[in-house]
């Protein structure tokens, strides 16, 4: 399906250079952040004490948000959980309190405010919690990115397995900084976006990929630069609608998704936004500079038919 063609080809590997030297400064810049700031990491990675609440009425959440920062609690995750009566809580630590000590003065700030709210239970999450929440995710993500090179290793070639882990990477790295300048939450529904944009983002460079060997097969006078060009222009539509109408939906969580989604959907746009560039501006361009060529993509030698060129006598020749 296609909202349009695009009958000449659109130069991208011409302006590589220089959007891959802006893409380099913005990735230095989010390593910097990432080293000088580092992340603000939520309850469950740092511990802390999760409250479950119950109102008799459905419970309003942007006053239970009011009361928790008058306490001192910022950027503190205020969620319905199972009914719209029942509300969970998660609280940082704080020098000086201990776990009881939080859930009493919060109760006691809570029935100020509504006097009807009862105190479902209370836990606490140790350090220790949080260590191994951080060794898990750090090992799925490097499970993901394994998985992702060995994937492009087998169907297509190693410099198209190197080129779109780069550009994956690029995008994590970049959202990640994204969250350490800002000093946003870092939760585990955020480390669930990270992972989530890995996966979309190697989709689009399976794509242009895919379209890279089609058109090598089928085009044998163009160059190297001339076949990326044509892959990726080729692609635009599929790019517009396939990335449009996910942006939609994930500008909708951020919009109208309220504290709960904001970090998990401001994630995946950034995740997005870069995604779409990094498959076309990393990923292809790396794929060039490592010298993908025609070769790279016959199995087995000789004695294998070309397809044929319509627009080339000559393309039926045996490879």
């Amino acid at each position: 399906m296609e909202l349009f063609r695009i009958r000449r080809d659109i130069p991208f590997m011409k302006h590589a250079i220089v959007l891959n030297a802006v893409s380099a400064i913005t990735f230095a810049l989010a390593v910097f952040f990432l080293v000088t700031r580092g992340l603000h990491l939520s309850v469950e990675f740092t511990g802390g004490t999760v409250m479950e609440v119950a109102y008799e009425q459905p419970a309003d959440l942007e006053a239970v948000r009011k009361v928790v920062a008058a306490q001192g609690y910022l950027d503190v995750p205020v969620q319905n959980f199972g009914t719209a009566q029942d509300v969970l809580l998660r609280l940082p630590a704080q020098a000086g309190k201990n776990s009881g000590q939080q859930a009493e003065a919060m109760m006691t700030a809570l029935k100020a405010q509504n006097p009807t709210v009862q105190l479902r239970r209370t836990e606490f999450v140790g350090p220790q919690v949080g260590q191994e929440l951080v060794q898990d995710g750090l090992k799925a993500l490097g499970l993901v990115i394994v998985g992702i090179m060995i994937y492009l290793a087998i169907r297509f070639e190693w410099k198209y397995a190197v080129s779109a882990i780069i550009a994956n990477l690029h995008d994590v790295v970049i959202i990640l900084g994204f969250f350490a300048f800002f000093q946003w939450e870092f939760s585990l529904a955020v480390l669930a976006a990270v992972l989530a944009v890995l996966g979309y983002s190697v989709n689009e460079s399976v794509v242009i990929f895919d379209r890279i060997r089609e058109t090598f097969r089928r085009q044998r006078k163009k160059t190297t630069v001339q076949i990326i060009d044509h892959a990726i222009t080729s692609t635009i539509s599929r790019t517009i609608i396939t990335h449009g109408s996910t942006q939609i939906m994930v500008l909708s969580m951020l919009l109208f998704g309220g504290p709960t989604l904001h970090y998990f959907a401001m994630a995946l746009t950034i995740g997005i936004l870069f995604g779409i560039y990094s498959s076309v501006f990393v990923a292809a361009a790396i794929a060039m500079w490592l010298g993908i060529k025609r070769e790279d993509l016959i199995k087995g030698g000789g004695g294998k038919a070309a397809e044929v060129d319509p627009a080339d006598p000559n393309s039926g020749a045996v490879v």
